[in-house]
Parts: C-alpha cells; sequence; structure tokens
C-alpha cells in the first residue's frame, strides 16, 4: 500500500490506487462503492466533506445529494466555478445509513486524504462539518471557530484552514445555512490574501538567499 501510494504522482494515479485496494479498506465491497475526490489538480481551493452519501454512491461523485445541491448553489451564488475546486471527503465511501464515520474509518481513509492535499498543495483547505475540521483542529467545536482563518501546521508543512458548518447541517438550521452562506463570501478575499503572504514569504526567502 505504502508503495503505491508512493508512487501515486497524480490524482488520476490516486483514483487508481484507492480503486484497487478497495478489498483492504472498510465499507465497499466492489470498486464501485469508492468515490474518489473531484476537480483539477491546480485548484487552489480544497474542501473537505465527512463521507458520500446514496446519491454520491450512485454517479461516484462527492457532493451531489440534497447537501451537496446546496454546497454547488452556494460556490455558484458566491461567483466560485466548481470546476475550479477540489472537492473530496476524509472517508470515501458511504458508511451504512448514513451514519457518522467511525475513528477506524477514517485512519483507513488517512492515507488516501493526505496524498490529495500532497499532490494539490492547495492554497487554502475548507473542511466541511466537525470531523474533517478535527483532521486539522481536532480540540475546538466549530460553532466557535467556523468562518475564521487558521493557519496550522500539519506535516510540517504550514495550511490555511478555514473550518465551516457542513451543508447538511445547513440544510436543518435557518441560523446554521445563514453562517454557511455567509462563510463561503469570505473564500475569493482569503485567497487573495493567503496567495499575498506566499508571495511574500517567496520573496523574504530570496532576499536571505542572495545575502548569505
Amino acid at each position: 500500500m505504502q508503495k503505491l501510494l508512493h508512487d501515486a504522482t497524480t490524482l488520476a494515479k490516486l483514483r487508481d490506487t484507492l480503486e484497487d485496494s478497495f478489498s483492504a479498506l472498510p465499507l465497499v465491497a466492489s470498486k464501485a462503492e469508492v468515490i474518489p475526490g473531484e476537480g483539477p489538480e491546480n485548484a487552489k481551493v480544497f474542501f473537505i466533506g465527512e463521507a458520500p452519501g446514496q446519491q454520491e454512491t450512485i454517479e461516484r461523485r462527492p457532493f451531489v445529494g440534497r447537501s451537496g445541491k446546496l454546497f454547488r448553489k452556494t460556490l455558484a451564488e458566491v461567483g466560485i466555478d466548481e470546476k475550479t475546486v477540489y472537492i473530496t471527503n476524509i472517508v470515501k465511501a458511504r458508511p451504512p445509513e448514513n451514519r457518522d464515520p467511525s475513528v477506524e474509518e477514517i485512519l483507513a481513509y488517512k492515507p488516501f486524504l493526505d496524498k490529495e492535499i500532497e499532490i494539490l498543495k492547495p492554497q487554502l483547505i475548507v473542511t466541511l462539518g466537525r470531523f474533517s475540521m478535527a483532521k486539522f483542529l481536532p480540540d475546538v467545536k466549530i460553532s466557535q471557530v467556523h468562518g475564521r482563518l487558521h493557519k496550522v501546521k500539519w506535516n510540517d508543512v504550514t495550511q490555511y484552514v478555514l473550518p465551516m458548518y457542513h451543508p447538511a447541517a445547513a440544510l436543518r438550521s435557518t441560523k446554521m445555512k445563514e453562517s454557511f452562506v455567509e462563510d463561503f463570501g469570505k473564500i475569493d478575499k482569503i485567497i487573495d490574501w493567503v496567495g499575498e503572504q506566499q508571495q511574500n514569504r517567496q520573496f523574504s526567502e530570496e532576499v536571505v538567499a542572495h545575502l548569505f
């Protein structure tokens, strides 16, 4: 498995590795039940949900069910083309009855999510719901930190993480839906700011390299 993941240097190769590994993964009995991520390798924004649902399993795409429609509709409303972002889940298969993913299931799919992040090197990671948020911010409550940008050290790499409510939660509460839409409206400005920080850091490193 480790060698296969090491050799998966593109999203296409990673998808093949994920599908070929189905027999060693929980929640799946065939390749057809594996739901890989979706989006271009040059995506600046990387969305992480929790797990696929029934409609996602049918279409083999993330976020196409009822909550997915709200997610994609909100993307369009704030002026973000869904074809420019990457969308995935911490668990790549549907838990029975859409229950919460277990710790064991999250750990089983963790190498694949880690590899997605490694390949894309996104400017911004947006976590949708408390389970994906806990990957980077394990000791906080989503009600307290949603919509606030966090700079974290993850796998020895600096990542900018924006926690948000899951669209399924937004569908259950008018207040959460308002927060969900409001938080989405921050993404473009955050991307511009993060890009500036990365350019300034690169400039600083180049100056230091010339000085020493």
